[in-house]
């Protein structure tokens, strides 16, 4: 699905209809990991995958294998969120999430026109519904402009019904460029990129530790040992685990929030047209209760956040010992929760009551008082946390011998996937 008629296209985008082109298969995974290679990246998700892309795409003809310990690609957090493309405005300028958000934004659009991915550049409504948020929402204008968000702009409260008919606010920020993809889809169609380059996939290989070895990483899993030149770590809710196997530090912890959105029924989903978000509390790094238009037409509420008992919680009654243990053992988790209690507190009653979600959404969106939902989608997002109890809020990459990993790549990491590729391709280079 191309931008709708009548919205701005990206610069660089095709002008073709990404429905006159041919859908991309899916990569074929090998049957068996290399027991040698030049470049392995551990992980399948859309980082994993754009990373790959991005080495034999530099490099031609190296050897690369993408190690991915599900039966697919896109298992965990690039398959299981709202598919929301965002623009740059919540990220403090300078940081590694500003400038890659908005360069990748702009590249992904790009990307998907090219190769036929489902998009919808359907914007976004910021809306702040009473005075005391109005410089929390300046904060964010300030931001958006210092970060070259395009067709930022501000808007009047007797403006926002032109965007959005049914929300109401004092004022509201205006992001036209935000939009909603198909991030499966990018991710199988980076996929193909590096299939096509030589490259191979192999899926139901979990990779356990690596270690240096004759000069070279012997990195074992599920299937054996593969020796490489160089890896990169892009292993998502299990980033912080396979880096410190690999020498990296114990800081920080991943811990999994679990993610939980709510499917409005109609006649109330017609009320909302795209994306309509509330001001964020500056101190979380969640952009609370928002109303999503997704690619199927369906508007998401949501997500909640509430600390998992497994890293791949999607099903409330999973919890693993050993997830649970080392969520509970890292001091930085008990510091945001003495932190942040009453924002706990207001997740678990949203989690517990579906009205408390749908009265939040009518802040923005009156009309949507007493709507009736569904059970919507549920993710984990791998938050780092730091020992002293800091919510990271950037992407964050370490090195180890012979390697690279992406310890912290939560939202808008699959926005930014052909620029954080870039930038990690770029650390690879450096270290030789």
């Amino acid at each position: 699905m191309a931008a709708p008629r009548g919205a701005s296209r990206p610069r660089g985008a095709s002008q073709r209809t990404a429905s006159r082109l041919r859908p991309l298969p899916a990569p074929s995974p090998a049957s068996q990991p290399p027991a040698e290679c030049d470049l392995v990246v551990v992980g399948g998700g859309i980082v994993g995958q754009a990373v790959a892309r991005e080495l034999i795409l530099r490099r031609p003809g190296a050897r690369v294998a993408v190690l991915e310990a599900e039966a697919g690609i896109g298992a965990h957090q690039t398959g299981r969120s709202s598919g929301v493309v965002h623009s740059g405005i919540y990220y403090a300028p300078g940081s590694l999430k500003a400038r890659l958000c908005v360069e990748g934004a702009r590249e992904l659009y790009a990307y998907c026109e090219e190769k036929g991915v489902p998009y919808r550049m359907s914007g976004k409504l910021i809306v702040a519904v009473e005075e005391g948020e109005l410089g929390r929402l300046e904060e964010l204008e300030r931001r958006g402009i210092a970060n070259s968000v395009p067709g930022l702009r501000r808007l009047r409260a007797d403006e926002i019904a032109a965007v959005e008919p049914e929300a109401r606010g004092v004022a509201a920020l205006h992001s036209p460029h935000t939009g909603v993809v198909d991030f499966v889809a990018a991710a199988r169609a980076y996929g193909a990129d590096v299939a096509a380059a030589g490259g191979t996939l192999h899926t139901d290989t979990r990779v356990l530790r690596a270690r240096p070895r004759g000069g070279r990483l012997a990195i074992e899993h599920s299937r054996g040992t593969t020796l490489a030149a160089q890896a990169v770590f892009c292993a998502g809710l299990w980033s912080d685990r396979l880096a410190v196997a690999c020498g990296a530090p114990a800081d920080p912890r991943i811990i999994p929030f679990r993610g939980a959105y709510l499917k409005l029924r109609e006649p109330a989903a017609a009320l909302v047209r795209a994306n309509v978000y509330p001001v964020p509390d500056p101190d979380l790094p969640f952009l609370g209760a928002h109303l999503t238009r997704n690619l199927a037409g369906e508007v998401l509420i949501g997500p909640s956040a509430l600390m998992a008992p497994a890293r791949d919680a999607y099903e409330l009654r999973r919890a693993r010992r050993r997830d649970l243990g080392e969520t509970l053992r890292w001091p930085g988790t008990w510091k945001v929760m003495r932190r942040h209690w009453r924002a706990g507190v207001v997740e678990l009653r949203n989690a517990l009551h579906p009205s408390s979600f749908v009265a939040e959404a009518a802040r923005m969106v009156p009309a949507l008082a007493g709507a009736h939902t569904a059970p919507g989608p549920a993710g984990i997002r791998a938050q780092a946390v730091g020992r002293d109890g800091t919510l990271v809020d950037d992407f964050v990459v370490h090195r180890t011998e012979h390697a690279i990993h992406v310890r912290n790549a939560p939202s808008p990491a699959a926005t930014s996937s052909l620029a954080l590729a870039r930038l990690i391709a770029d650390r690879l280079d450096e270290s030789g």
